[in-house]
Formats: C-alpha cells, structure tokens, sequence
C-alpha cells in the first residue's frame, strides 16, 4: 500500500492495480499497449462534497478476486485481459490543492498514451479532469477528428466560469476550441440543472442530449443505439466519459451530487460494454466515485464493472467476434 514515488500523498498510488494486471509507470513502457489505465486523483474540482481523490483506488480494489486470473464475459464469450494489452500507469502527479498543476499533469499522461497509440482509461476523480483529457484528445487527432459520448445526470456546461471546475468542462471545451458542440451526446440528464439559459447555449452550439425520462420512454437500447450512430457519424473516434452519478443513488450512494431518479447499473453496463464493442474508443473515463459517502462499496464496485464491461466491448471489436456467445 505503498505510493508509486517518494513524493506521492497518502491518496495516490495504485496499491493494487486495476484487476491485477501489470504496473507500468515508465511511457517507454506503453509500446504495444492497447489500454493504458491512469488515476486521477484529485477532487478540488468539486462544488460541494470532497472526497473522488479517494476514487481510483477504491475503484481498482473494488475488485479483488484473487485466482483465478481469467475474467471472461458471460455476455459477449470473450476474456478482455487475455484478447488485450492492458496496462494500470498508475496515479498521475496530482498537487493537493492545486487543480491547475493536477490537470496539466493529467493532460500530459493522456497524451503519451495517445502517443502510444493506446486507449487512454482514466479513473476519477471529479469530472472537471475531462478538460485535460479533451485537450489531449484534440492535441492528438484535432478538434474534429473525435466524438463525445456522454452520461451524466449533469450536462456539465455551466456558463460562469466562476462555477466549480466540475461542472464546465464541456462547455469550456467548445468555448476554448478543443471540442466542437456538434460532436457531443449526454445522455441521462435530470434534476434542475442545467437551467434554461444553458440548454438554449448548447442547443446553439449543436449539443445533443436524452434527458432520464427520455431513456425511460425509448428504452437503453433504442437511446445506446441511437448514440453510437451519432458518435460515428461525427468522427472516426470516440471519448467516453461516464459520471457515476448518471446511476441512481441507489446503486452508486458514493458520489458528491447524487441525484434521485438514475439509470440501474444494468443499464449502465451494457450500454457500456455495447457502445464500446462498436465504436472506436480513444479515451474513456469514470468519474466521480466519492468512498466517503459509501461505507458499503457499491458504487466502487459499480464504477470496477462499468471498466471491465468497457474493457470487454474493446476486446470484442478487436476480435471481430460476434457480439453474443452461442446460447443453448
């Protein structure tokens, strides 16, 4: 339960890496990675409650099933740790209480796994590391070469730059020029924010979104199916970026604005393992797993399986397999 390095707070550091597989903490060492995993663990990006700088690590041992190794997928036939290269880069280099050098320590760890042609996995950690991210995304391929897939009970677009770094990061993306509004998706909105003001910005700028009641009425499937043929219509590849909140507090208790009314874990999952099986992934994050507030674990558990489902729809697409095993 040691840090990675000397200079490293008592909150970083893997302590058990991401369901066991190897450590690489030199970039040289990505070569022929297909996902690198990353920490994030800061949480001054929040308007109220602390407490996701505890994120990556409960969520890495969220799971800890010791033997056997092997983690095939009931629902796809397919182990993701035996069909990929994954990798746990551990914690980036956060600085308590200085969000500014967290993100740019963020940003250049996402770039070098981008630069190494893998798929870049960050834990959270607040959502306000989505800035980093985008620009690492935009840095490598352009503001145009990606799509956003979004989930969240937030649209996360605050128009005051004065509001809590993790509620603007995709409208200070599109104000910045590192992600285009016309690229983007949420889905699982509700609650009293965004406030009118906000959504007609977004509609301006091209944002989509499917509000909760919107998935009740069309149902997860028809609105996930309706997402990736956004998200490949738009550009070549895909960011993912999964708030635990968009899941009912009753699932994921463990987050700083739980909101009633979310999706089921189920549903989560398989649009998560779905989305990922059939668009090309360049990043993915999960975000805002808060430990404090779940003595239980479940929604560290929760935001554990949402990876390995994300991690399971990658290993299909590139094993070109059919998406269901034979059935009996």
């Amino acid at each position: 339960m040691q840090p990675n390095r000397p200079f490293e707070t008592g909150y970083a550091g893997v302590g058990l890496t991401y369901a066991r597989v190897p450590l690489e903490l030199d970039p040289a060492g990505y070569a022929g990675a297909d996902v690198v995993i990353l920490g994030a663990p800061f949480d001054e990006g929040v308007s109220y409650r602390p407490g996701t700088r505890f994120g990556p690590r409960a969520i890495r041992q969220a799971e800890d099933v010791g033997a056997p190794a092997e983690r095939p997928n009931m629902e796809l036939g397919i182990d993701p740790y035996a069909a990929l290269k994954v990798l746990d880069g551990g914690d980036v280099d956060v600085r308590a209480a200085n969000l500014v050098a967290s993100h740019a320590a963020l940003q250049t760890a996402v770039g070098q796994v981008l630069g190494a042609g893998a798929t870049a996995l960050v834990l959270g950690g607040d959502h306000s590391l989505s800035m980093p991210v985008l620009r690492a995304v935009s840095d490598r391929f352009g503001p145009d070469g990606y799509s956003v897939i979004h989930f969240d009970t937030h649209a996360d677009t605050g128009l005051d730059m004065a509001e809590a770094p993790h509620g603007v990061p995709f409208s200070s993306a599109v104000q910045d020029g590192y992600l285009r509004g016309s690229n983007i998706i949420q889905i699982g909105l509700r609650g009293n924010w965004p406030y009118p003001d906000e959504f007609q910005w977004m509609r301006d700028q091209g944002f989509r979104w499917r509000t909760i009641t919107e998935v009740l009425e069309l149902g997860i499937a028809a609105v996930v199916r309706e997402a990736i043929e956004f998200a490949r219509s738009r550009a070549p590849r895909t960011y993912l970026t999964i708030d635990i909140d968009v899941l009912d507090p009753a699932f994921a208790p463990g987050t700083g604005t739980a909101e009633p009314g979310g999706l089921m874990t189920r549903e989560l999952l398989y649009a998560a393992r779905t989305i990922a099986s059939e668009v090309d992934l360049c990043a993915m994050d999960l975000v805002e797993v808060s430990p404090p507030y779940d003595p239980t674990g479940i929604t560290a558990m929760a935001g554990h399986r949402v990876v390995y489902e994300t991690l399971s729809g990658m290993a299909l697409r590139k094993s070109g397999r059919p998406a269901r095993p034979e059935r009996s």
